[in-house]
This record gives C-alpha cells, sequence and structure tokens, in this order.
C-alpha cells in the first residue's frame, strides 16, 4: 500500500504564521502546501492596510515546489493581508487568505 494522496494543495504552514504576530519584518513570505504545486499557475498578493501590494517579486518555487517563496519589500509595522491561488499538480485549484502583524 502506497502513501495517501491527496486531491488538493492545502496550505500546510506559513512563515510569518497564520494571524500571527511578528517582532521583526520579514523578507520573504514562505507557503508550505500538502503537495507540490504548478509554479506558473500561482498567484500570491500580499497587501498592507492601505491595499498596496508588497510583494517584490513572483513567487518561486522551493522543496520540489510544495514550498512558494515571496519576496517582500521592505516592510512597516502593521498588518498585512495574503491571498493565495494555486494549482496542484493534479490541476487542482485551491485558494485562501490570511493576515500577519508586525508590531512597533
Amino acid at each position: 500500500m502506497g502513501p495517501p494522496a491527496f486531491a488538493h494543495a492545502f496550505l500546510e504552514h506559513a512563515t510569518p504564521a497564520v494571524g500571527s504576530e511578528v517582532a521583526s519584518a520579514p523578507k520573504e513570505l514562505d507557503l508550505s502546501y500538502t503537495e507540490p504545486v504548478e509554479v506558473l499557475f500561482c498567484h500570491v498578493a500580499v497587501t498592507d492596510a492601505h491595499g498596496a501590494s508588497v510583494a517584490d517579486g513572483k513567487p518561486v518555487g522551493r522543496n520540489s515546489n510544495q514550498t512558494l517563496v515571496v519576496p517582500l519589500k521592505p516592510l512597516t509595522p502593521g498588518t498585512y493581508r495574503v491571498e493565495w491561488h494555486v494549482v496542484s499538480v493534479d490541476t487542482h485549484k485551491t485558494e485562501g487568505h490570511f493576515m500577519f502583524t508586525i508590531k512597533p
């Protein structure tokens, strides 16, 4: 019997973590999924409280494309929203959103 097969790529964990408050501004956002994703068909938006994009480039795949890494512009204290849309290697689409806060 082989390992279980997933039907969709679900967000397993993020750095900064979902709903977290961090002491210092991250230089990148890491999103790890339950299975590899098709990087070219994935979209990650990171915005500040005014809706302005703070991503500093497109997502890059790591860990056999099971992790998306998004470089970030220099961030200031405040709350940030992350919206992600991914396509798994088996072509299923999933999406979600969360927030994280940088402490003053």
